[in-house]
């Protein structure tokens, strides 16, 4: 088993700081300690090795698909997606004939996907427009690519099935060789950006922003900042969505905001 201490730790943020501006120091430790220990054993390295191949900006790209955790499903959490579906998206549309929606820390875009899925069959997705990011551009190709394992789908559609979706999943992407191949019509109004959730700007106003299950990785100060900055994106009375372990209550903006769905994490924005 490989061995890492504080030290070590501190030297890789330090140097991945300082050579490409990325800021890992407010992740939670423990999970950030365990992303460079696999790091560690899948490229055989050890510390100083590690921070040698740091140096090299091709392996960047292999550090941060490690560091930034990507894994997901399609409508991952169904009662979510039904929540989405018959309230959220109904209560947006009340007052808005367009929608602006954010992926936040989109990985492989399965959640895009989900979310393309259920607003073709809610008769709307030409009414809305989508803005992906991640921080990862390699996660990002695949997520515009939209071509999964073939025996992913089966988790898929059991997601599908208990979200009650009117069709099958299988009616959205075609096989090829032994891969899922998603209709790429379904994200003809998606735009997938690069975007540093620690350091990014704010840089548009949404009606809904969806981040789940990334903020459990960032320390408190740095779920804090963030927040803040979905805070401002967000057009008042605009919804945020964030993961089912994750909590607005304690953040410095927590009273800007009311709870719409504790169960399923979704809060609505009431103050600027």
């Amino acid at each position: 088993m490989k061995e890492i201490d504080i030290a070590d730790l501190k030297r890789i943020t330090e140097l991945v700081k300082t050579k490409y501006n990325y800021d890992f120091t407010n992740y939670a430790m423990s999970s950030f300690k365990r992303r460079i220990l696999r790091i560690l054993e899948l490229h055989n390295l050890n510390v100083d090795e590690l921070i040698k191949r740091l140096y090299e900006p091709p392996f960047l790209d292999d550090f941060l698909n490690e560091i930034t955790v990507n894994v997901t499903e399609m409508f991952r959490d169904p009662p979510f997606w039904r929540v989405l579906r018959d309230d959220i998206i109904p209560a947006i549309m009340l007052n808005h004939q367009k929608i602006r929606i954010w992926h936040a820390g989109c990985s492989s875009g399965e959640e895009v996907f989900s979310m393309a899925i259920m607003l073709r069959e809610m008769g709307i997705l030409d009414n809305v427009s989508l803005i992906a990011t991640d921080l990862d551009s390699n996660i990002l190709e695949n997520a515009k690519a939209g071509i999964y394992n073939l025996k992913n789908m089966e988790l898929n559609e059991k997601n599908y099935i208990r979200y009650q979706g009117t069709s099958s999943l299988s009616k959205y992407y075609k096989e090829s060789n032994g891969k899922a191949v998603m209709d790429k019509t379904l994200v003809e109004n998606v735009s997938y950006r690069k975007h540093d959730l620690v350091k990014g700007e704010v840089f548009n106003k949404f009606d809904l922003v969806l981040c789940r299950n990334v903020m459990i990785y960032f320390n408190q100060t740095l779920q804090n900042e963030v927040l803040k900055k979905f805070h401002e994106s967000l057009f008042k009375y605009g919804y945020l969505a964030i993961g089912s372990k994750e909590s607005l209550i304690w953040c410095d903006i927590a009273s800007k905001f009311i709870v719409v769905n504790n169960e399923e994490k979704v809060y609505k924005k009431i103050k600027d």
